[in-house]
Parts: C-alpha cells; structure tokens; sequence
C-alpha cells in the first residue's frame, strides 16, 4: 500500500491525509476534548489511521487504538495492527474458517500472510496450504510453531493441483488472494464447493480475460474483495475490538510463548525510509519490515 500510494496509484479515502502510513506505536501525547476518560496522556498505545503514520505525530481516534501490552516492544506492537487486521478478515469475518477446514494463503511469506496461517492453525483448520515465491520462504513457513501445514512454490508448482492432491480432491474452503489475475483460475479451480475467497490485492494485474463464471454457480462461491483504508469509522472501530478482544492475548513476539507471534524482518531508522522501501519492492522480506521514528 505503501510503495502504490508513493507512486500515485493508491485512490485515498475522502479526507485522509497525503502522508504515507496507516498503521503505528506510541504514547498519546494529547488528547481531544471529546475523548472519553479511557485514555491518559502518556498512555502506550498501538493502531491505525487513514494515513500520516511517516510522522512524529499523528491524529488517531480513540475507537481505533489499542493499549500496547507490556510483554510487545515498540516494533512489535507497530507491526500489529494493519497486519492481523486484514487477517481476521480473511479468515473469520469473511472466511468464516472452520475447525477442519483448509485454506489456501497466497503471499504466505509476507506479515499478513504469516499472521493468517498462525490464525488458522489455532483456529484448528486441518490443511494451511502456503504459497510463496522461494523454497527459502517456504521452508521457514513450514518450520513456525503453528506455521503452515503445507508448502507450494508457484513459480515450479500447479497450486491448484496440488491443493487438490492435499485435500483428496475436495479443495480448499477458504482462500486469501492478494496476487490477482495470475492466481485467478488456479483459485477458482481450487475452491471447494461452498468455497470462500477474499481478495486483498491485485499485484500481478486486475484484468482477468474469458472468465468462465459456471464455477461461481454449481460450486456455490463466494468472492469478497476487501480494503481496509477505505471502510467506515464503524467498520474499522468493530474490527478493531474484535482482534482486541479475541485475538491479541494469543500475540507474543517472535521469542515469546504465544501461539501466534509477530516476526519482524528488519527494523529501519527513519532516516533510511528510501532503503526500507527498496527492499519490499525487491520482495525478499519474510515478515514485517518497521520503520522506527525517533
């Protein structure tokens, strides 16, 4: 989201500001006249915003901040938010993923990618079936504590295939999409019947040509296209105390006990903004890349 909005090719939400970033860590230096008494000034607190995170400051709404536990450092709870709240979409809000189910996850290397598979895992789906791009990616998603259940690169491998070998020809229930057009027919033959699909992103195009639409109706599916930054207040707000309340205490960071953990690729000083963004162009990150504003 970044990198687009850099390049001009994100549309902004109405009134969100120009300044990259939606998603941060800090204290709350001052509060509103209107803010309820939830909050003190000094408070440590992690969230989302429509924007203006790349700042010393930022203008959140308390609906949107979550207090940071004592247990996550800064760059942990930095990593949080945007992340496993587009997981929770995936997987429960929209996926609705069951125990025994299985789930295809695309981008499994990247921050929402490794949230949603440890999501899945405790959630008991049977089959958590991860692409990426690197057997180096794929290996290490496999090796997690709640990591993948199984790995397919899709530059040597027919996704969809071997979905279907995994679950004996039944399919996948769910899918997290955020490639697009070359995923789109190996994600339509890899659904299950009454599958369900949500697409987070188009990084390899958004034009699909000869779409043949009779699996849409003898497989029953459902495809749910989703941004974050362009929801209501309200939805954000719900979204929010939904991964409060049913999702952060299972957080820890990479070193910590919890069965779901934050992993942070590297953390970047400020002043080194232009590198950290050359090296998620390049796609090599296994996990979050942070920027750290002094």
């Amino acid at each position: 989201m970044d990198i687009l909005q850099r390049e001009g090719k994100y549309p902004l939400p109405p009134g969100a500001p120009t300044i990259l970033g939606v998603e941060f860590s800090g204290h709350i230096a001052a509060l509103g006249p209107n803010v309820s008494n939830t909050w003190k000034e000094g408070d440590q607190v992690f969230g989302i915003a429509p924007g203006g995170a790349y700042a010393e400051y930022i203008l959140a709404q308390e609906s949107h901040l979550i207090p940071k536990p004592s247990h996550l450092s800064w760059t942990e709870a930095a990593s949080i938010p945007e992340v496993f709240l587009t997981a929770l979409q995936g997987i429960t809000l929209y996926g609705e993923l069951q125990p025994g189910e299985s789930v295809l996850i695309h981008a499994a290397a990247s921050s929402v990618g490794i949230a949603a598979i440890q999501m899945a895992r405790s959630l008991g789906t049977k089959n958590v079936i991860a692409t990426a791009s690197t057997k180096e990616k794929l290996d290490w998603l496999l090796s997690i504590p709640n990591g993948a259940t199984h790995g397919v690169n899709y530059k040597t491998h027919d996704f969809a295939a071997e979905a279907l070998k995994i679950t004996h020809g039944k399919g996948v229930d769910v899918i997290l999409d955020f490639v697009g057009q070359t995923h789109w027919k190996g994600n339509i033959n890899s659904l299950a019947v009454d599958g369900r699909m949500t697409i987070f992103a188009l990084l390899s195009g958004y034009t699909v040509p000869s779409v043949d639409l009779r699996p849409f109706l003898y497989k029953r599916l459902r495809i749910q296209g989703s941004t974050l930054r362009s929801r209501s207040l309200e939805y954000q707000a719900d979204l929010i105390a939904r991964l409060r309340d049913q999702v952060l205490g299972n957080i820890t960071g990479s070193e910590g006990n919890g069965p779901i953990k934050t992993y942070i690729h590297k953390v970047y000083d400020w002043n080194n903004i232009q590198e950290a963004h050359r090296e998620m162009e390049e796609n090599k990150n296994i996990g979050k890349i942070i920027v750290e504003i002094a």
